[in-house]
């Protein structure tokens, strides 16, 4: 019976979800964690440091300038999808040093220099791994919470659309216990000693959740948005740690 009864409230909250992002009408790439100019450059990364660079077949890593060149201009000009935007900053950071690592690379590559060719290879990989990690999430019940607060706080949010939050208030206080309830093991090996201050952080994310909740059964505006600003930087505090 207890089965059951979960098993109901999860469909009950992820049905008014849908229903909430139906009526906001969102672009499902707009809340995914995707930018397929980067993806697309793993074409080029894996063959080129999986079997190039171990093999050191050094004309294999000098043919690959062109399709390097080619996607490398794609990236330049690609967009972050809305979920990303409070991630321009750093990725701008990174595209600028993988940038930097391109242009090494078409210059030594022109050359003989057989072991300037591998480190010039490495560091593009370093560069593209890099340019990952700042779109990835940090996990995956970290990235729904996510998509909820997004739809809030860039969606709903300027538009005063109090009610509407008000009918997300349970699935955010859902997404924020999954990620309360994430294994520690995991979290440490990727924390180390930041796993207290990640605590902490958390702690604050469901709280802060469940204050929103409370205070959307108000009539005081001002309140509401204060709420949903603690909401949106205790989930930014949270994402720095990783």
């Amino acid at each position: 019976m207890k089965k059951l009864l979960v098993s109901i409230l999860l469909l009950t909250v992820f049905f008014y979800s849908e229903v909430a992002f139906a009526q906001t009408s969102i672009d499902s790439a707009e809340i995914t964690w995707t930018v397929k100019e980067l993806m697309d450059f793993h074409e080029i990364i894996y063959p080129m440091w999986h079997d190039a660079y171990p093999s050191k077949d050094y004309e294999a890593l000098k043919g690959f300038v062109p399709e390097i060149k080619s996607n490398m201009e794609s990236l330049n000009n690609a967009k972050l999808p809305g979920i990303l935007r409070d991630k321009e900053t750093a990725w701008q950071i990174r595209l600028k040093e993988f940038n930097t690592a391109a242009e090494e690379y078409y210059s030594v590559a022109n050359t003989n220099d057989e072991q300037a060719l591998l480190e010039a290879a490495e560091k593009l990989h370093t560069g593209f791994e890099r340019m990952v990690r700042v779109v990835r999430p940090a996990f995956k019940e970290v990235d729904e919470f996510h998509q909820t607060l997004y739809i809030i706080y860039h969606k709903l949010l300027p538009d005063s659309k109090y009610d509407e939050i008000a009918g997300l208030a349970d699935v955010m206080i859902a997404k924020a216990e999954a990620i309360v309830n994430y294994p520690q093991d995991r979290l440490k090996k990727r924390l180390g000693d930041k796993i207290e201050k990640y605590n902490a952080s958390v702690k604050e994310l469901y709280n802060s959740a469940l204050t929103l909740k409370e205070v959307l059964q108000g009539n005081n505006p001002d309140k509401k948005k204060e709420a949903i600003e603690s909401v949106h930087t205790a989930y930014v505090q949270l994402d720095s740690l990783f």
